[in-house]
């Protein structure tokens, strides 16, 4: 079994979901980070023998958009309950597609969804092991990869 997963991993997994369950091509770019007052942020933890959370974030307007895709229909002008729910099952399955092949047993959180303007993201003894910017036609967004401080040497 896997114990890390890789760039190229994480960028066929992301590239991947959005394909198939948005209908969306994502490409990786090497954009850097930065914070955003703009930004809504879905989390998954996997625990077990590897632990990892993971992030997916991306601009209030793009989670509009990519709910609308999830969901067949016209995309929300608000973040709202629905939004957040698909971009909770994005990050879901995004997960779910890591810890396949990944240590047996692993279990993971229910996402979790903030959308705080003004919201500052705190884990404890966390370091980033991995993190992608993608491009789409609805713009930027990155997945994070966070581990324990240390987990990985």
């Amino acid at each position: 079994m896997l114990t890390e997963l890789t760039r190229d991993m994480i960028e066929q997994i992301v590239e991947s979901v959005f394909t198939s369950m948005l209908g969306l091509e994502v490409f990786p770019c090497e954009t850097l980070w930065a914070p955003d007052v703009d930004r809504v942020t879905a989390a998954v933890r996997l625990m077990g023998d590897w632990n990892e959370t993971l992030l997916l974030e991306c601009t209030h307007r793009q989670a509009c958009h990519f709910a609308g895709r999830f969901l067949s229909a016209d995309a929300p002008q608000t973040v709202d309950d629905d939004v957040r729910d698909a971009l909770g099952e994005l990050a879901n399955i995004i997960g779910g597609n890591m810890k396949f092949g990944m240590a047996r047993g692993l279990k993971m959180s229910m996402p979790s969804v903030t959308d705080d303007t003004d919201y500052g993201l705190r884990t404890r003894a966390c370091e980033i092991e991995n993190r992608v910017a993608f491009q789409c036609v609805e713009g930027l967004f990155w997945v994070t990869l966070l581990a324990k401080a240390g987990q990985h040497s």
